[in-house]
């Protein structure tokens, strides 16, 4: 057996062993410490059969919603393999939607994904990551991108992303290469769950004049 056919292989029996422990299409989401989430994922090419692969894309949208979050990569449920699943639906106040410049993004499955910033406008804003439970701090990064993915059936993308939709597709994808939210992260503003009363709204200039970042 070729060494691409064995490690095919091994990405097919290790999905099928998340997708058959699953409950309800829910499987845990590995924490930070978790060995997947610092490796580079491999690009995929098709190392899942069809059908093991909608199921798996299933798997990962239901643990995202049930989490909830807004993304979910593979690496996220101990696949190291460069897949994510994106989805923001949910309801905020609309004065903190237009401060993130939040839309609605529509489900979106991404496959070996990459971005670049589209221009040198930035935005500084928390975030948590389901990884990474009980905390969020402040990441700047680029606020408007240009992406190229493909789909599921390999049909190549490209695409732009502004404002919150462009954070989400940011943040999934540096998952796939090793990269938590916390390596870019001002790490003075690190705030822990239990702390997030204090700064309503997460207005990151009220909380840069308490906690100094």
């Amino acid at each position: 057996m070729s060494s691409q056919s064995s490690r095919s292989s091994q990405f097919r029996d290790q999905v099928e062993r998340l997708v058959s422990e699953a409950t309800d299409d829910i499987v845990p989401i590995v924490q930070l410490g978790h060995p997947t989430l610092r490796q580079n994922a491999e690009p995929y090419d098709g190392q899942l059969p069809d059908d093991l692969l909608s199921e798996f894309l299933r798997v990962m949208r239901h643990t995202m919603h049930h989490a909830p979050g807004v993304g979910l990569a593979a690496p996220q449920v101990g696949i190291s393999l460069q897949i994510a699943v994106l989805e923001d639906q949910y309801t905020l106040d609309p004065a903190i939607a237009a401060d993130r410049e939040r839309e609605p993004l529509e489900y979106l499955e991404i496959f070996n994904p990459s971005y670049s910033a589209a221009g040198d406008r930035t935005a500084s804003f928390f975030e948590g990551c389901l990884s990474f439970t009980g905390f969020q701090a402040v990441v700047t990064r680029p606020a408007d991108i240009e992406t190229s993915f493909s789909d599921a059936s390999g049909t190549k993308i490209q695409r732009s992303f502004s404002g919150w939709q462009a954070r989400i597709f940011q943040h999934e994808t540096d998952h796939l290469a090793g990269t938590v939210y916390i390596d870019r992260a001002e790490t003075r503003s690190l705030i822990g769950q239990g702390e997030l009363s204090r700064y309503p709204g997460l207005h990151v200039d009220a909380a840069r004049k308490v906690l100094g970042f």
